[in-house]
Parts: structure tokens; C-alpha cells; sequence
């Protein structure tokens, strides 16, 4: 009998991998994420791309999501949140204006039937998060703060972040893990790309065989400083500094019993070297550990550069994520 993940880990996928096809709006955007319900039962929302009235969704709209998912037996599980600090350039929201942007998010949440909200570690912060707790438990939602790529425990603004929630001590206040933390190579479709627009030979050999090298990341940013950075690419280079992150999954064991979602985020399927497939087999060790329930939602980044088809990425990615996981350890 083939090896199957435990029981209280829940494999969904996230809509954010088929955001290019809900840009391009050849179908509408409710029929493209209740047809991820032929793939998984499980779904994570990104609202700002499939509802209009977004960040005040209007019911009906709420409504026909969560009617065209049950139909298909499916179903939200978390709903990522949008928290604008700014009315206009250089004029910050009130606390309370904060509460009220987010609120009819919160409530949207519900009403499609998710278990939980995310917003980016930190930017609640402690006086937001009190203020939603009354409202987190009426509407039984867990808010996740989301900790990704560069990001890790003890990094600056991350710790402060952790210590609030764990001062909290609320389960509906919880961390949520992208593993673009967990990357011991770099994707080679990425390196592909930088190779085309004109990367120096000698940073992109630094890239390809030295990525976890911390003086690779010095010459990232000397190249950054310099200027040197075609224009072009300038915005997929920063992933180098921002999104592609460099932890092992051993740094995460302080922060487990805060955490209780992950994202199982991939850019390609190019294993070589179990590049894809190691992280989530030492994931699956650590989860293992800690006695975890929860969601682990596979998102794909790599339509930033990629045209391949989003269903066919997400399948054979689930289907290699549920194959390590169930072999890590």
C-alpha cells in the first residue's frame, strides 16, 4: 500500500496559480476557480482577483463562488486579506479606519465558508490584532500571518511579529509558512531568464552552484547598487533579494506551534537534485515532529515567467508534493 500523508494535512491549491488566465478573462473568473475543484477539493482564495467589489465583496458575488464550489463537493479554505494603510500617498489610515477596511473582508470569508483569513507578518500589528479578536472568534476565522521567502525567525520586523502572536496565545491568530523560505537551489527556468536578459556569466555561475553561499547574496546586491541591472529584468531580479529565500527547515522549529498553514509554493517542476522535492520531504519530517493539522496549498510563482498551463502545473505539483510528503521524514 503507497505511502499517504496523515490525515490532518489538507492538500489544496491555490487560485493565485491561475492568475493569468483570470487576467486574460476568457472565461470568467468564478468559472476558472470552481473548475480547480476538478483537480482539488480544497481551494485558497485570492479575492482581489476573482471579486469585483473587492476589499467590500458584495454577497451575491460571495454567494455564487461558494454555491458554483459545493456543487463540485469543494470548498475555500483560506481567503487572502488586503490591509491598504494609506487613504492616498503619504496620508496613513487611522486604527480604526484599518478595522473597517478589513472587516467586510472578514465577513466575506464567512459567508463563502473559509476557516481563515491571511495578511503579511507584521502588518496588523499588535493593536490590530486585538481589536479583531472579538471579531475573529464571532465568526470562528483564523487570521494567518504569512512569513515568506527571505523572511525567517530572526530576521528584523519578523520577531517582533512572532512575539505578538505568541503573546496572543489565541488559535484564531496563527502563523502561516510559504516555503520560498526553503530553497537550496535556484530554479533553472528563472536562471534561464536571467541568462536572456543579459546577466553577467560570472554572477549567474554564483547563482547556479553557490545560491545558499552568503557571499552570492553580496554580489546580488553589488550588482543592484551598481546600476548594472537591465531594465527589463529589473523587477524578476529582485526575487533574488525579496521572494527566494534561504532558511533550512530546522529554523522553523521554534515557530511550530505557532504555525498552522503552509504554502507549498514552487516556481518549476525541474527537480534535479530534489530541488523541489527535498524542502517538502524535511517539511514533512518537521511537520511530523510537531504533531501538525492544517492546510498546505500549492502555489505556483513561476507563471511570472512561465507560460505553461496552470492546471497541468498544479496537478503534477500536487502530486509530487503529496508523494515527498508522504516520504519525508
Amino acid at each position: 500500500m503507497a505511502n499517504e500523508i496523515p490525515g490532518g494535512w489538507t492538500l489544496c491549491a491555490s487560485s493565485f496559480n491561475w492568475a493569468p488566465d483570470i487576467v486574460a478573462a476568457r472565461r470568467t473568473a468564478r468559472d476558472i476557480v470552481s473548475g480547480i475543484a476538478d483537480s482539488v477539493r480544497t481551494v485558497e482564495l485570492e479575492p482581489g482577483l476573482v471579486w469585483r467589489s473587492f476589499p467590500a465583496p458584495q454577497d451575491d458575488e460571495v454567494d455564487a463562488l461558494r454555491e458554483s464550489l459545493a456543487a463540485k463537493g469543494a470548498r475555500i479554505s483560506i481567503v487572502g486579506a488586503s490591509l491598504d494603510d494609506f487613504t492616498s500617498p503619504g496620508t496613513r489610515r487611522s486604527q480604526k479606519e484599518r478595522l473597517d477596511f478589513l472587516v467586510p473582508q472578514l465577513h466575506a470569508a464567512h459567508r463563502v465558508g473559509a476557516h481563515g483569513v491571511r495578511l503579511p507578518i507584521g502588518q496588523a500589528g499588535p493593536g490590530l490584532l486585538t481589536l479583531l479578536q472579538p471579531l475573529l472568534h464571532r465568526l470562528d476565522l483564523v487570521l494567518y500571518e504569512e512569513i515568506q521567502g527571505r523572511q525567517a525567525p530572526g530576521s528584523p520586523g519578523v520577531d517582533p511579529a512572532l512575539e505578538a502572536i505568541a503573546t496572543l496565545a489565541d488559535d484564531h491568530v496563527r502563523v502561516l509558512v510559504d516555503i520560498s523560505m526553503l530553497m537550496p537551489a535556484l530554479p533553472p527556468t528563472y536562471l534561464g531568464e536571467l541568462r536572456q536578459g543579459g546577466i553577467p556569466a560570472d554572477l549567474l555561475a554564483r547563482l547556479e552552484h553557490d545560491w545558499l553561499d552568503p557571499a552570492t547574496l553580496d554580489a546580488v546586491t553589488a550588482l543592484l547598487r551598481s546600476g548594472q541591472v537591465p531594465p527589463r529584468i529589473h523587477t524578476l531580479y529582485m526575487n533574488l533579494l525579496i521572494r527566494f529565500g534561504r532558511s533550512q527547515a530546522g529554523d522553523l522549529q521554534g515557530i511550530m506551534p505557532l504555525v498552522g498553514a503552509f504554502h507549498l509554493k514552487f516556481w518549476d517542476l525541474h527537480d534535479d537534485g530534489g530541488r523541489v522535492s527535498q524542502p517538502l520531504r524535511d517539511l514533512a519530517g518537521l511537520l511530523s515532529r510537531s504533531s501538525f493539522t492544517g492546510t498546505l496549498t500549492s502555489e505556483w510563482g513561476g507563471h511570472e515567467w512561465l507560460q505553461d498551463d496552470p492546471t497541468d502545473m498544479t496537478q503534477r505539483h500536487l502530486a509530487l508534493a503529496e508523494a515527498a510528503l508522504s516520504t519525508g521524514g
